[in-house]
């Protein structure tokens, strides 16, 4: 659901949700402070911090609170932070692969909370490695097809971004793979190069609406239940509601009579 391009529907839907309780700006702001922890406060050498703090004013996060999560991360103050990055693994309804990224200054309480979460929703926890094995990192840029700009009478249009058109742009950058996701394009490419992915897109005048290291699994599991499908849906809403939970990736891919069921029960 989250961090793969067949859940991006519900993962924007649920990131409005968690806009309106804070939990999304929470999370946003923890990145900018992990990232500018291993990289520095400046954005303009940090690329990791620069797209963390991207995708944070696209949420509309205030300037503030940014400001002061760099100088948190950087180690300024007496409020400076410091979390621990652990994956977490587990397998949902129909052999569908779940790897759980958090960010925590309290493992137990990670651990703890992500196994409650999982397990009362009819998962299982597996075992260190048999799940993350089936995914790679990857440089993940999503483009809006639709965006906005500005006309000579100032006022906001729209144009609308092709395949081919992102192809030329980034033509020059390594992307290894394309992805028509709906309203959205994926650009992957190898983590490394996916700076000069994103580079390639501004240059050639196109917004881009996140650009972030993702785990994409090597093989997608159909999911052709609709029982399934909600169980799996409980599990990452459960897991996305902890606070130390940043990510969940899954391999979970819902046959197009699942969706079209799912979509007409919203």
């Amino acid at each position: 659901m989250s961090g793969h391009s067949k859940w991006a529907t519900t993962k924007h839907k649920k990131a409005v949700i968690d806009a309106k309780r804070g939990k999304l700006f929470a999370k946003l702001i923890k990145n900018i402070e992990v990232a500018a922890r291993v990289g520095g406060g400046d954005p303009g050498g940090n690329p990791t911090l620069y797209d963390a703090i991207q995708k944070a004013k696209k949420s509309s996060v205030p300037n503030d609170n940014i400001d002061r999560a760099v100088k948190r991360g950087s180690g300024e103050g007496a409020d400076a932070v410091s979390y621990e990055s652990i994956m977490y693994e587990a397998y949902g309804p129909a052999s569908v692969a779940i790897l759980i990224e958090c960010l925590t200054d309290n493992r137990n309480r990670s651990i703890s909370d992500v196994r409650v979460a999982v397990t009362r929703n009819g998962g299982t926890i597996a075992d260190g490695g048999s799940v993350q094995r089936l995914f790679s990192r990857k440089g993940v840029v999503t483009v809006a097809k639709q965006q906005e700009v500005e006309s000579d009478s100032r006022k906001t249009a729209t144009r609308m971004i092709s395949e081919d058109e992102l192809l030329e742009a980034t033509i020059e950058s390594n992307v290894e793979d394309l992805t028509d996701v709906g309203d959205e394009f994926e650009l992957i490419s190898d983590p490394n190069d996916m700076v000069e992915v994103r580079k390639a897109v501004q240059a050639a005048g196109i917004d881009y609406d996140s650009a972030e290291v993702q785990f994409v699994a090597s093989f997608d599991q159909i999911v052709d239940s609709v029982e399934a499908a909600e169980k799996l849906e409980r599990i990452v809403d459960a897991l996305e509601d902890l606070d130390d939970v940043q990510n969940v990736f899954t391999n979970a891919d819902l046959s197009d009579g699942v969706r079209a069921a799912l979509e007409a029960g919203d």
